[in-house]
């Protein structure tokens, strides 16, 4: 029963560990960099217009 809640642990934590291993190397960069490119894009032309009417 040991060797069963150990192997339990383990294969939980192994999931956890690979979770986070996809949020901190592709997830987190790739949210950071589309709102990156959204601040730096420059305005659309429809904005444009409506502050002009």
């Amino acid at each position: 029963m040991v060797a069963l809640g150990l192997a339990l642990f383990l294969c939980i934590g192994l999931l956890a560990f690979w979770v986070l291993a996809f949020l901190l190397g592709f997830a987190v960069p790739f949210w950071l960099t589309l709102g990156a490119l959204e601040m730096l894009r420059p305005k659309r032309l429809k904005e444009a217009v409506d502050t002009e009417a």
